[in-house]
């Protein structure tokens, strides 16, 4: 199931999070998020990305996983963590799938989430042992948004670029969540990847995703090393400021990825999840993106 063979060349798409507007009225006080998933979702058909994602706006990446798992209470690990009772994030993925033939599934992976708890029971000896429970607890999820319809799933460690976490056991971790799925799998991690580049392209993944347009060294580092297989995300977009690059900037972004590792290989989109920007900013970010995206295309034909 390759969802590559349908995209064009050089498809774009988000690392996940968007702006977050939320609904008024009766509508607004029953789900007040369901109207932020359909102006992020909207945003992204609108600016021409080819991957969206459901905008992932009902918290941030960390408490809108562990708030529905047995187990958590807020930030506290106080007894063995399990699977939530039915789906997180599926409701609103078929939202997005109801609106767009290609859409991601995105969920944050056990290692980050581990490092955003404090463990307060005895259960778990560390973070290590208490991520693989999590990562059981994040298979199911998963395999539904697989079945829902996703065309990949992304998963989000973006503490593996810290020094904190011990790769071997994130590599683990990851293992355990993807296991028997026949979707893509996206591993993205944010940040300076100098330490660990090495590392991570032994992944069990599909897709590298980096943050290239503040750590342009990451992409350099890459064009020394073999992918094989291995197809790389470029963050051509710098998702922590509110400034808008020119279409010629992001441009030459796209250029410099290709020159290095080939059209063939690349998907392009923002350094990280755009939730902390203005709404405008973040809708005209995709829109440039994608502008620049076609205009090396056309170049490429």
């Amino acid at each position: 199931m390759d969802p590559f063979t349908r995209l064009p060349l050089l498809p774009t798409t988000v690392v996940g999070s968007f702006p977050v507007e939320r609904g008024s009225g009766i509508g607004g006080l029953l789900d007040p998020l369901k109207h932020a998933v359909k102006v992020a979702v909207d945003a992204q058909v609108r600016a021409g990305i080819d991957i969206i994602s459901d905008g992932q706006v009902r918290g941030d990446m960390i408490q809108a996983f562990t708030s529905r798992l047995p187990g958590i209470r807020g930030q506290e690990v106080v007894g063995k963590v399990l699977p939530a009772s039915g789906p997180i994030t599926v409701h609103d993925t078929r939202h997005a799938l109801s609106c767009h033939p290609f859409v991601k599934g995105i969920l944050t992976g056990p290692t980050t989430l581990s490092f955003g708890l404090h463990i307060s029971t005895p259960i778990y000896r560390d973070r290590t042992d208490c991520a693989l429970d999590l990562a059981a607890a994040l298979a199911p999820e998963a395999r539904a948004l697989e079945k829902a319809g996703v065309c990949m799933i992304q998963v989000d460690e973006p503490f593996l670029s810290t020094g904190s976490a011990n790769l071997d056991a994130g590599k683990a971790a990851l293992s355990h969540v993807i296991s028997n799925l026949r979707v893509p799998i996206c591993l993205h991690v944010c940040g300076d990847l100098s330490s660990i580049i090495d590392r991570l392209i032994g992944f069990p993944v599909a897709v590298l995703d980096i943050e290239c347009a503040k750590n342009p060294e990451n992409l350099e580092m890459l064009s020394g090393i073999s992918l094989h297989t291995l197809m790389v995300g470029v963050g051509c977009v710098d998702s922590s400021r509110p400034e808008v690059e020119s279409v010629s900037e992001i441009k030459k972004r796209v250029e410099h990825a290709v020159d290095l590792l080939g059209p063939a290989n690349l998907l392009i989109d923002p350094d990280c999840g755009l939730r902390m920007l203005p709404a405008d900013a973040a809708s005209r970010k995709l829109t440039h993106m994608v502008m620049a995206v076609r205009e090396v295309r056309e170049s490429l034909a």
